[in-house]
């Protein structure tokens, strides 16, 4: 739906079995991880302090859902995982949207479209024309 399908799979990819199983092992950038995605939802979606409060949890269980998840198969590969991190990140997409207003959901659609057209998943920035 928005960033959380994308960090989901980056969480993968930091964490699947690679030439350095140690470096695998150790797990992902927990609280900063979370602050990054939950700063980039509250700019992208616009999020008032309120739902920034009751979103929060829901990341960091999505957090530790697919860290478990990563902890309890390390032998599997990205592509072996993938279906059980998109469920995750599904439900936590649709508990997300649950807070959100109209205009919110319309700012998912958008990104979403975005995505599926392959164009960068944040909103624009003003253009800044050289003179």
């Amino acid at each position: 739906m928005f960033s959380l399908g994308m960090i989901g799979i980056a969480m993968a990819q930091e964490n699947a079995p690679q030439s350095r199983p140690d470096q695998a092992r150790q797990g992902i950038r927990g609280p900063q991880l979370i602050d990054q995605q939950l700063d980039r939802l509250t700019k992208d979606l616009e999020l008032t302090p309120d739902q920034r409060k009751q979103v929060r949890p829901l990341i960091e269980e999505h957090h530790d859902r697919i860290q478990a998840l990563l902890d309890k198969n390390p032998k599997l590969s990205r592509q072996d995982l993938g279906p059980q991190i998109h469920a995750i990140s599904d439900e936590t997409h649709r508990q997300i949207d649950a807070l959100l207003t109209e205009r919110q959901k319309q700012l998912v659609k958008a990104m979403q479209k975005r995505l599926h057209n392959g164009e960068e998943s944040r909103r624009p920035a003003p253009s800044t024309e050289s003179r």
